[in-house]
């Protein structure tokens, strides 16, 4: 064989082998679904490269954790939510605006199961991928307890605090808002079919994020999922400034309309949509949203009464100490008049004494959905 007939040859196999390294490599990879439910504590594929890691006792023990945590939550909140949910927001749209949440998709999905959308804005920013083989050697148990912590306060009180929880998911491997993401998808029965990290242009145009991202770009992830009927479904969930001088220029309410007519949703959101450095996201909901769902914390009532029916439910104490200054004296009229039946699930700050509006546009009827 002359040297340049081997030479050749010897080039083609390298590329073959290369090539068959890369294959081997991304067939290695395990699936965001498999890393959603490893996360979750659940089973994964038996071929899944994480499956023997689930084996081990650390791994176990979360499981064990997270079962236990899950039914408490299933008996305490989510069961009686769904409950309510089939019986009181029947009129359900496509899309659901759920602003100020953080990565809370468990009880979006609870109150609106089966939206096509689910447009998900906060602080908090979303990380990168979960990859459980580039974690660090020794530290899958660590990361597994630091999940586990980021969601304390909500399996506890229904809410995230965002400085807690921002301290939390800043300090791990697993960083950021997707590994919650995961655990809520995975433990609500959901099959994730791809991520992807997102960002949102001046013009409203949703494209691929880089790191020459400028600054203050909505920067986000897109999770394709579906649940036990297959259907195909979306999460959204931007880092972003909802605040006028952010969503001024970021684009971000741009994108978001060209979803059309929704429901909203508002829950712990401290408040922030009394004030006028607010006033763009409150009357962006306002027009998007047929129906929203809130506490007080959300739209104040002296706005929602101009363009919707608003009907209580609960019982209305006024705000926690640390935001007294936002009572309401119309929300005590309203709960005092309306005679607003119960409910039996926690809402937002008053997990004892909770209460939620469902406030309906009164020119538009919501179509109803089968």
């Amino acid at each position: 064989m002359n040297a340049m007939l081997f030479s050749r040859v010897f080039a083609l196999l390298l590329g073959f082998a290369i090539m068959v390294s890369a294959t081997a490599a991304r067939s290695a990879d395990a699936t965001p679904d498999d890393t959603a439910r490893f996360l979750a504590g659940l089973p994964v594929s038996p071929d899944s490269p994480l499956a023997p890691l689930t084996k081990e006792r650390d791994w176990i023990e979360h499981a064990k954790t997270f079962d236990s945590i899950w039914a408490d939550q299933e008996k305490r909140q989510l069961s009686k939510i769904r409950e309510w949910s089939q019986a009181t927001l029947t009129n359900r749209r496509d899309t659901l605006y759920y602003f100020f949440s953080g990565p809370d998709f468990m009880y979006a999905d609870a109150f609106f199961p089966g939206a096509t959308n689910y447009l998900m804005a906060g602080l908090e920013a979303p990380g990168k991928i979960p990859d459980i083989a580039k974690l660090r050697k020794g530290s899958v148990p660590s990361e597994l307890s630091r999940v586990r912590t980021a969601l304390r306060t909500l399996f506890k009180n229904s809410y995230f605090i965002t400085s807690e929880m921002g301290s939390d998911l800043n300090r791990t491997q697993l960083n950021g808002t997707l590994p919650v993401l995961y655990v809520f998808l995975a433990r609500t029965g959901k099959t994730i079919k791809d991520v992807n990290l997102v960002s949102i242009t001046n013009e409203g145009k949703l494209v691929p994020s880089t790191d020459s991202d400028p600054r203050g770009t909505p920067k986000g992830v897109h999770i394709v999922f579906s649940g036990a009927d297959g259907k195909a479904q979306n999460v959204y969930y931007f880092s972003t400034n909802l605040a006028n001088n952010g969503v001024a220029s970021s684009g971000f309410l741009k994108w978001a309309e060209t979803f059309g007519t929704g429901d909203g949703f508002v829950k712990s959101a401290s408040y922030l949509m009394h004030n006028a450095e607010f006033s763009m996201v409150r009357d962006f909901v306002m027009k998007q949203a047929v129906r929203i769902l809130q506490d007080d914390t959300g739209i104040p009532l002296r706005y929602l009464e101009q363009t919707y029916d608003v009907q209580p439910y609960g019982t209305y104490v006024g705000p926690i100490p640390v935001f007294a200054g936002q009572y309401q004296a119309k929300m005590k009229e309203l709960f005092a008049k309306g005679k607003p039946p119960p409910i039996s699930f926690a809402y937002g700050y008053r997990f004892r004494q909770s209460h939620v509006l469902i406030a309906t546009k009164k020119d538009v009827k919501a179509e109803k959905k089968p």
